[in-house]
């Protein structure tokens, strides 16, 4: 009845040898299956999860339920299939950033299914609505305000169009109620118009059978519209004896259809939320390399003097040296013991200063009488010294007490307070916060959680998501804030827990941003021990770019070629190299003979998942301009074990050394994976590759299939 068929159907149980990553790489590869289903309880290998989401969402679109959404669920969950649950607000981080549909019950389900069939597919998520009946439209107003779909707000070449097409009892906005003696003509003429509309991304018809409505003959209009629309047309025809015809020429149409409002909205909400999703699923954050390092090695010291002493919170000089050594701008913090060095420290800073009680029991500080603001006069400074520490044991005795912290006062008149904070998931490891700061912030649910690692397509889209995004512009007599400050610092936020594992928890609040720049006033960072054995990135669930791999590799002729991991900047790098190789090279790289590399290749080659696959790109720098001269790839099999390879270099770089070169780095960094075997296919007349991979120490054989191809398998493990 839901027009949808299942090629497989899989339980995985308690999930004791099997999980979804494995039945994920089936089903990628399972030529019957056209979209993949999942209902998730609760994910043991967060890494694998994620990875196989992404590798999948990029071939076929993948739906989920995710079930254990609050407290009382996650417990059942937890007792049913034994897997972790994590918090919600993570996993649908998580879920975004691999390109996925989040689904709530299995009506959506099969009614997204169907939209995604029939190449249903909003560029944005601006909605119009057009009703014969006041009261449906606003039903279906309120549910897109629910769940965040914003109506889109007509330009006014249409708002005229409408004026010249409908009576003038029209409602003169969105949703756009034609009143409910509308005809066919007065739909077509409405729908025409908005679908025309310059900021509208998709249109919700909607239907209420009155007394001369003419449910099919409507039906009809809309269903010649859509055939040519450039935008995506979904209704709503309520009732049912009187609109069963018509509903069966939507069903044969293809045009997703519904009996009641909130459904067909929920569906645009989903289906335009997985067209953004595959935006930020092509997002492979890149190296910060353009841009000063950070003193990771100093940030390490601290930590690791902290945990000799058996301390996992950091204090206020240590949590923001940690943030000093990633260039993020601070309020530099003293520390007085006494009242006398207080005075001497607030001379040397300058007045006004801030006065902060310094505890590792306490993260809140204003919430115990730790903080007193814009003190002016030594005097004051002695005073306040002596009112802070009274105030503070009198409501937290037990806390220990190492001395008051001494800063300047940060007076920004045009400054919006923001909070950036990590915090550690259970399955899927650091989550990045951002929203509104300041006092209230533990009462303020308007924040965006992304994963690291960020870029800037990401941070924007996070910042973006906020409620406090529409005050960084121009906000009453304030100027735009620096947003370029204030994504650098998310950025370098994100490289911060991707480098330092030892991180648990951190908050900058406030993070104060204005027209000028942007400081971070006050900042805690909790820090645990890690696995000696645990590999650089095993804390993040989203690989980041390994910047580490990085090298550079001297010719005979003195000439220096970097040997980088590929990213996802170098798509055009790639086109222009494989548009300069000879024909016969392409022919032996891609056994055809393709003159131009197609965008979808282009993307799948230059965007990859760190930790499912690797490329690296050899290039040359001359006069400012980086030119590609060879590649190398391998790509992890779905039992975990394997990896295919290959290796093309330019055909004037070619008997330079440069293969070997390149063949050398993509082997060592299979072997420190762990995969067990590399296998390539080789075309049997492709002498010079034979004998090549042969020295390397290939094992050649036939493939059995095809007599024009061998197949080479290299052990990399003793």
């Amino acid at each position: 009845p839901n027009n949808v068929g299942f090629s497989s159907v899989v339980s995985l149980g308690t999930s004791v040898d099997i999980d979804f990553g494995e039945v994920l790489e089936y089903m990628v590869s399972d030529s019957r299956t056209e979209s993949i289903f999942l209902y998730v309880e609760g994910i043991k290998d967060a890494r694998r999860f994620v990875s196989a989401l992404r590798a999948a969402a990029r071939v076929k679109p993948v739906l989920l339920i995710k079930v254990g959404r609050h407290p009382v669920g996650s417990h059942a969950a937890l007792l049913h299939s034994g897997a972790m649950v994590g918090e919600d607000a993570v996993f649908d981080a998580a879920l975004r950033r691999a390109g996925v549909i989040r689904l709530y019950n299995l009506g959506q389900l099969f009614a997204a299914a169907n939209a995604l069939f029939s190449h249903f597919r909003p560029r944005g998520n601006r909605l119009a609505i057009i009703t014969n009946g006041g009261g449906p439209g606003v039903m279906a107003a309120d549910r897109a305000a629910d769940i965040g779909i914003p109506l889109a707000e007509f330009a006014e070449s249409t708002v005229e169009k409408l004026n010249a097409c409908l009576p003038s009892g029209w409602s003169h906005g969105n949703p756009v109620d034609i009143l409910g003696d509308a005809g066919p003509e007065r739909y077509r003429a409405a729908l025409k118009a908005v679908l025309e509309g310059p900021n509208v991304d998709g249109v919700l018809v909607m239907l209420t059978p009155q007394a001369v409505t003419d449910p099919s003959g409507v039906a009809d209009v809309v269903i010649e519209l859509e055939k040519t629309a450039d935008k995506p047309v979904l209704v709503c025809w309520m009732g049912e004896e009187l609109v069963a015809e018509a509903r069966a020429k939507f069903s044969a149409a293809g045009i997703p259809h519904f009996r009641t409002p909130e459904p067909a909205v929920e569906l645009f909400s989903h289906i335009s939320a997985y067209y953004q999703n595959q935006k930020l699923l092509m997002q492979t954050p890149s190296s910060l390399s353009h841009l000063p390092p950070p003193s990771i090695e100093s940030a390490r010291l601290v930590i690791e003097m902290a945990l000799s002493e058996r301390r996992k919170k950091l204090n206020e000089m240590e949590s923001k040296a940690l943030l000093a050594a990633f260039r993020i701008p601070i309020a530099q913090t003293v520390v007085a013991r006494s009242a006398a060095e207080a005075m001497v420290l607030s001379a040397e800073i300058g007045l006004p200063v801030v006065m902060k009680i310094d505890s590792p029991n306490i993260v809140h500080k204003s919430e115990v009488g730790g903080v007193r603001l814009n003190i002016r006069s030594l005097a004051a400074v002695r005073s306040t010294y002596q009112e802070i520490l009274d105030e503070v044991k009198r409501v937290q005795p037990e806390a220990v007490i190492n001395g008051i912290a001494i800063e300047p006062m940060i007076q920004k008149r045009n400054g919006r307070e923001l909070v950036v904070s990590v915090r550690r998931d259970p399955v899927f490891g650091p989550a990045i916060t951002f929203g509104e700061g300041g006092n209230l912030v533990e009462e303020n649910r308007d924040v965006a959680v992304a994963l690291p690692p960020l870029n800037s397509f990401l941070v924007k889209d996070m910042i973006r998501s906020t409620r406090i995004s529409t005050r960084l512009g121009e906000f009453r007599n304030m100027p735009a804030v620096d947003m370029n400050a204030l994504e650098l610092v998310l950025l370098r936020i994100s490289e911060m827990v991707c480098e330092l594992p030892w991180i648990t928890a951190m908050e900058i609040n406030p993070l104060i941003v204005d027209e000028n720049g942007v400081v971070a006033v006050d900042a805690n960072i909790s820090v645990e021990n890690v696995s000696p054995t645990a590999d650089r990135y095993d804390h993040v669930a989203i690989h980041p770019y390994p910047s580490h791999l990085i090298s550079t590799w001297t010719v005979p002729d003195g000439t220096t070629v970097t040997i980088r991991p590929i990213k996802p900047e170098d798509a055009e790098l790639e086109v222009d190299f494989v548009r300069r190789l000879s024909a016969e090279t392409k022919y032996y790289r891609f056994m055809n003979t393709m003159r131009e590399l197609p965008p979808a290749m282009v993307a799948r080659l230059t965007q990859i998942d760190y930790d499912r696959e690797m490329a690296f790109v050899a290039t040359l720098e001359a006069d400012g301009v980086e030119n590609e001269i060879g590649v190398c790839r391998y790509a992890v099999n779905p039992d975990g074990e394997s990896c295919e390879f290959a290796v093309v270099v330019a055909d004037d770089w070619q008997h330079r050394g440069l293969a070997r070169k390149l063949m050398g780095v993509l082997i060592e960094t299979a072997r420190s994976r762990g995969i067990q075997y590399m296998n390539g296919v080789f075309l049997a007349n492709n002498e010079r590759m034979l004998k090549f991979v042969q020295k390397l120490g290939f094992v050649l054989s036939n493939d059995p299939e095809d007599s024009s191809v061998k197949l080479g398998i290299l052990a990399l493990q003793d």
